[in-house]
């Protein structure tokens, strides 16, 4: 994403933000940036109605700047697409002021942000994080069986298939040759022909070529993920490809249940592969989540999950420095009821500026960000023990504004 104007007062947090979508994750990054209540002004082409004074009506498509203030958004994640739709909030000779329209954002089309409740600390973080040009692919994963391959691009904040390659292989036959080896050699062919036209190794502006390498994960039941790592090296060899030379000592190979995507999860959590992928931001976040369970399941005081006991923890001073830890998921932050959302932000806030603890705000689109939220999308690992976070302080629901709504362990 790339910032084009910023005229935001970090102090009130007023101001607005023009930004141009040139990658489909800019998508992902808008979508989280946009929510109801904020104005958004973009490029819209309305079809307009007009009647002459003899009666007759026409009606052309025109294309203008429209403003609108957010009710709603719609993010495709297959295509990329993301739908805002809102009420016209700026009057033009087209179009009636509270009118509804839904903009189609789209890559290298800019747009203008203005925050309807001014550019809180997390919205800011988020700003900064879509226009951060380092924030590419972390790992290319391809899970596979004999004659299917899923191409996936795992990035910080969601996993994409990006193609299935299917190609028929009979079944091997006892006693003599049989077409299985002819099927394999075309599979892998295929495959590997598919996975560098994603890859585009040969592009120095790829997502591939940035000053990390990103690994590449071949993962299987049986031999088919080993057996296709040699294929690629036989072909990088004979061809001579020094693109995909290079990208050898970065592929990983792993055992999956299936070749199916839902076991990318199980293999990514696996100690052996995440002690190889510990710089990506998915390991780490998935290593954190492990250790919640971990201390979850020891029950000692030092995992807690739910909004209530989370709060409780946090007004405790037990998600402080040395070891404590806020997990939110990101769907938090696109709640349509401001209060919701400003509630959120005041306990990133005091987290991070009071007591000194780690904030990790999860994607819902990563296997991660959904083990959260099953938990109530928010937990937290405490730097000391704290007991009875679950239960209602002396007076009862007087004191935190309702009852009967907590998690209990």
């Amino acid at each position: 994403m790339r910032l084009l104007k910023s005229a935001i007062d970090a102090k009130h947090g007023s101001g607005t933000a023009t930004l141009l979508p040139e990658e489909p994750e800019d998508m992902w990054h808008a979508y989280n940036l946009i929510q109801p209540t904020d104005l958004l002004r973009a490029r819209a082409v309305r079809r307009v109605s007009k009647t002459s004074d003899a009666g007759s009506v026409a009606s052309q498509r025109i294309t203008m700047d429209l403003t609108i203030s957010v009710t709603s958004t719609d993010f495709d994640i297959g295509s990329g697409q993301l739908h805002v739709a809102g009420k016209v909030a700026s009057e033009n000779e087209y179009v009636k002021l509270g009118s509804h329209h839904t903009l189609d954002l789209e890559l290298n089309r800019k747009f203008t942000l203005e925050k309807g409740d001014g550019w809180d600390s997390v919205a800011l973080e988020m700003l900064r994080e879509a226009c951060d040009s380092t924030n590419r692919a972390e790992l290319w994963a391809v899970i596979m069986g004999e004659g299917t391959a899923n191409i996936c691009v795992i990035t910080e904040h969601q996993t994409i298939l990006r193609q299935r390659v299917e190609v028929p292989v009979p079944r091997k036959r006892k006693g003599g040759l049989d077409g299985h080896d002819k099927g394999m050699e075309r599979f892998y062919s295929t495959t590997l022909a598919t996975l560098l036209r994603h890859l585009d190794l040969g592009n120095a502006s790829s997502s591939a070529q940035t000053d990390k390498t990103v690994p590449l994960l071949l993962a299987s039941p049986g031999f088919v993920a080993q057996s296709f790592l040699a294929y690629i090296k036989a072909e990088a060899t004979r061809t001579g490809n020094k693109p995909l030379l290079a990208l050898l000592p970065s592929i990983l190979v792993a055992h999956s249940s299936s070749p199916h995507v839902h076991s990318l999860s199980e293999v990514l959590s696996s100690p052996t592969i995440t002690t190889k992928l510990s710089d990506t931001k998915y390991a780490r976040e998935t290593a954190l989540m492990d250790k919640f369970t971990t201390l979850l399941r020891q029950d000692d005081g030092r995992a807690w999950y739910g909004p209530k006991e989370v709060e409780r923890a946090v007004e405790g001073g037990g998600v402080g420095r040395g070891g404590g830890v806020l997990l939110l998921s990101n769907a938090l932050f696109r709640a349509h009821n401001v209060a919701e959302r400003k509630r959120w932000v005041t306990l990133v806030d005091r987290v991070r500026e009071v007591e000194g603890g780690e904030v990790r705000v999860l994607s819902s689109l990563h296997e991660s960000g959904k083990r959260l939220e099953a938990l109530g999308n928010v937990a937290a690992i405490l730097t000391f023990p704290m007991e009875d976070l679950d239960e209602e302080p002396e007076g009862g629901a007087n004191n935190n504004g309702g009852e009967g709504d907590e998690m209990v362990i």
